[in-house]
């Protein structure tokens, strides 16, 4: 685990099994501290989940709650012995050391009581309350901040960055390739239009002048003439920067360049810009990312501004005036288990988003093979419904004709560029997920009084999944149509009060519902 031995407190699963498992065992980093001040100082890291109207919780009932919880902690902490100095010397002198006394293997459990009870007090009813809390009115109930008003980001963008795929095996010819592939197979079409270049395009050292040179071995044209012929086809071009002194991938970054690099980026036309937080000077985020906002406005281009800070300073709650877009997660990787994780976390960050600003899961990984087709069309849906960036990450010049037709389906990609710009979330869920029957419902709605229900089987075995309109924001009665989005099929009938299907493991069925006459939502919350 990450930091000191209080990372341990943060996790409400690994603190239950330091309780349950004796033999579960703790990596720490650093010295293992077990004070009173810890436990104060972790209580003040954490951070409430934000209500539907995006505040945070405050009052006497939260305070009573932390000062209960702060008691409690600390007077657990006082019967747990410290360990040996021994202990704590060796802990001090290496990277990464492994607990497996029977004294620390006792003191984790303790600890792990302590995190359960914490995390029960401080983050259960609140998270549950906001993530199952029901489909939004029609307004959006809290439907998100306008964003950074530079012009773009109406709706969430579209288009292919390289890294899911070619990670720093990258050229001009790939990028090349990319574009007329976007434009041959319709994609550009349907509103794919950026095309990203990530990390690894720029030399190890930046010019005399102080300037960044894109690599001359793998982008000899240079960037401007990559962007001439991207702009020809009539698409958009995307770079990628980092608000530290290097990028994750070590080429120079843009910490204390921003007016430099945001001109030079202006020079070459491009039109997007990633950002991301490695090597840094240990600042804040909320420092560092507005110093490239304004050097982008000042740019004289209009440029999309993407965040990527991983979530790690909670962006949705200060990133709508600073990007169009941030990141709420980590990266994402090619597995089922990667992506239901991070879309239920971006989930808790729903009502932030809105035109101008979007939360971001991170890119899809549809047609990168560690998942069936069924288990991509959820993961392209789920992203639709929650107007997530649609970045492809596959090799889009040799994707195959199944992946293509998840990519291309414009009635799931209509959900996600919808003009009333409301994320979608999870509004229900099985109360006893955990023991194998995990089927969600996700909501949202859309323009002209349409609403995107999403059934969802994260099991391994199939289920019938029931919506309730009183689920998903529709009064009681409301005969609505019901539209299919994969098959492409209307139900004959009409449904007036719940809908139930039987959907199979890791699928999902997603269905457009339009009321036959206006009818005005409701607060399922």
């Amino acid at each position: 685990m990450k930091a000191d031995g209080w990372a341990l407190a943060t996790s409400p699963r690994n603190g239950l099994l330091a309780v349950f498992l004796p033999g579960f065992r703790i990596r720490a980093r650093g010295p293992f501290r077990l004070h009173c001040s810890n436990a104060r100082r972790l209580l003040a890291r954490i951070k409430r989940a934000p209500d539907d109207d995006g505040a945070r919780r405050r009052g006497p009932v939260a305070g009573r709650q932390r000062g209960r919880a702060e008691d409690l902690i600390c007077s657990r902490l006082r019967g747990i012995k410290r360990p040996r100095q021994r202990q704590r010397r060796r802990i001090a002198n290496e990277d990464e050391v492994e607990i497996v006394s029977a004294r620390g293997a006792a003191m984790g459990r303790r600890v792990g009581i302590v995190a359960a009870l914490v995390c029960a007090l401080l983050w259960g009813c609140c998270i549950e309350a906001q993530a199952l809390g029901g489909g939004a009115g029609e307004d959006g109930a809290g439907r998100g901040r306008l964003g950074l008003d530079n012009g773009l980001a109406r709706t969430p963008p579209m288009g292919w960055n390289s890294w899911n795929f070619f990670n720093c095996f990258i050229d001009e010819t790939v990028i090349f390739e990319t574009a007329s592939a976007l434009v041959f197979t319709g994609l550009a079409d349907l509103g794919y239009n950026y095309v990203n270049i990530d990390d690894c395009w720029a030399e190890l050292e930046r010019d005399a002048h102080g300037n960044l040179v894109p690599r001359a071995a793998t982008f000899p044209s240079g960037i401007k003439a990559l962007a001439d012929h991207v702009h020809g086809l009539g698409l958009k071009l995307g770079i990628y920067s980092d608000a530290g002194f290097l990028t994750c991938q070590k080429q120079p970054g843009s910490l204390g360049y921003e007016i430099q690099d945001a001109r030079t980026f202006a020079s070459w036309e491009v039109d997007y810009l990633k950002y991301d937080n490695c090597y840094n000077d240990k600042s804040r985020p909320e420092s560092r990312y507005p110093v490239m906002r304004n050097a982008l406005n000042a740019s004289g281009r209009a440029i999309f501004f993407s965040m990527c800070e991983w979530g790690k300073d909670d962006p949705a709650t200060w990133a709508a005036p600073v990007g169009n877009s941030w990141r709420t997660t980590e990266d994402i990787r090619d597995t089922w288990r990667s992506m239901t994780k991070i879309a239920d976390e971006n989930d808790r960050w729903a009502s932030f988003a809105g035109p101008g600003g979007w939360n971001d899961p991170d890119m899809l990984e549809v047609g990168n093979g560690g998942m069936s087709l069924d288990e991509y069309r959820s993961h392209f849906s789920v992203w639709a419904l929650m107007k997530a960036p649609l970045l492809i990450g596959c090799d889009v010049r040799n994707m195959s004709a199944e992946v293509l037709a998840i990519l291309s389906n414009k009635e799931v990609i209509d959900v996600n560029q919808d003009s009333l710009g409301v994320q979608g979330r999870r509004v229900l869920r099985s109360p006893v997920w955990w023991l194998g029957n995990n089927v969600q419902v996700w909501s949202g709605p859309l323009s002209g009084d349409r609403t995107v229900l999403l059934l969802w089987n994260r099991s391994k075995k199939a289920f019938n999944i029931k919506a309730s309109w009183s689920d998903i924001g529709l009064p009681s009665g409301t005969p609505v149509t019901v539209r299919d989005l994969w098959k492409h099929e209307t139900w004959d009938g009409n449904s007036v009060d719940e809908i139930e299907v039987k959907v199979q493991g890791h699928t999902s069925q997603m269905f457009i519902l339009t009321p036959l006459s206006r009818t005005p939502r409701v607060s399922s919350s």
